[in-house]
């Protein structure tokens, strides 16, 4: 008889990258735990599968047999993270850990990160900082060496900006103080920068990376 390992969630969310939820103004469907309702259950099954339970509602069921060849996990503080990909098109999972206390979370998190360890690799945040993958930080564009140094970034203001002083801009050739319209993220600091992680997790996410750079510098040339 299978048997299982059980932990209650503060908060549980899924989000499906380019599917239009603008009616909500919110771009993950969250679940959080509250009194008087059920509890938020994460649940590993000997048998091998990863299931969510919010009372007799299923709100996630993931296989865990060959989990490596589709999913990607990171654990930062008392939050998981999964990349879940499915036939090409991919789907992110976001688990809050429940706790009498922060480091109680953790430790519950840490203990589930463990028990999935058994059927995929876990990344954690130190994994992800000591990435060589990474270019260094204070290594300079090809070709911007003192051209900062000159003085401050050009303030630029709506409507005289045009896409070839943007993608300048974005590939480091040329320092720009850009309007506050585009310096405004939908995104939570919090979600964005897990999401990166588990991004940096996907050995595919540095190739699409280099295709973006590709791309903008044929703009560039048009």
């Amino acid at each position: 008889m299978a048997t299982s390992v059980k932990w209650r969630l503060k908060r549980y969310g899924r989000f499906i990258p380019g599917k239009d939820e603008t009616t909500t103004g919110e771009p993950w469907k969250t679940f959080e735990a509250k009194k008087n309702e059920p509890e938020i259950i994460l649940t590993i099954v000997d048998y091998g599968y990863l299931m969510v339970l919010h009372g007799q509602q299923c709100l996630e069921t993931i296989p865990l047999h060959s989990a490596s060849d589709f999913l990607k996990v990171h654990q930062k503080s008392d939050n998981l993270m999964i990349r879940h990909t499915i036939k090409g098109a991919s789907r992110l999972i976001r688990m809050q850990f429940d706790g009498s206390n922060k480091a109680q979370a953790i430790k519950e998190c840490s203990s589930a990160a463990e028990r999935l360890r058994e059927h995929v690799p876990v990344g954690t945040q130190d994994d992800t900082l000591s990435s060589n993958n990474q270019p260094p930080a204070d290594d300079p564009a090809p070709g911007t060496q003192g051209e900062a140094a000159g003085g401050e970034p050009e303030v630029v203001h709506e409507g005289s900006l045009s896409i070839q002083r943007l993608t300048q801009h974005l590939l480091g050739e040329t320092p720009l103080t850009l309007p506050q319209l585009y310096r405004q993220a939908s995104w939570e600091h919090g979600d964005l920068e897990a999401l990166l992680r588990v991004c940096l997790l996907d050995p595919s996410f540095h190739a699409l990376v280099e295709q973006v750079e590709g791309e903008l510098k044929k703009i560039l040339e048009e």
